[in-house]
């Protein structure tokens, strides 16, 4: 059901992939960012944090990209 809301909203399996790589990046920066500016624990927390994202998006993509598929072959979810 979600999913189908997504594609209805205009997200693509692309979308989902793209965010997940741009989390990935975000990590890797809020980490250097807070690594300067705070103590180095609260850092890894951050970085580890946003990295967390990156699974959920991987995820989103691959049950876009299934529903995209049988959406193309014609099955009706």
């Amino acid at each position: 059901m979600i999913v189908k809301k997504l594609h209805e909203a205009g997200i693509e399996s692309e979308h989902a992939y793209a965010a997940a790589f741009g989390s990935i990046g975000l990590s890797l920066i809020s980490w250097l960012a807070s690594s300067k500016q705070e103590n180095l624990e609260r850092a890894d927390r951050w970085g580890i944090f946003v990295g967390e994202w990156a699974p959920t998006f991987f995820a989103l993509g691959l049950a876009l990209a299934n529903y995209e598929k049988s959406d193309h072959a014609g099955i009706d979810r």
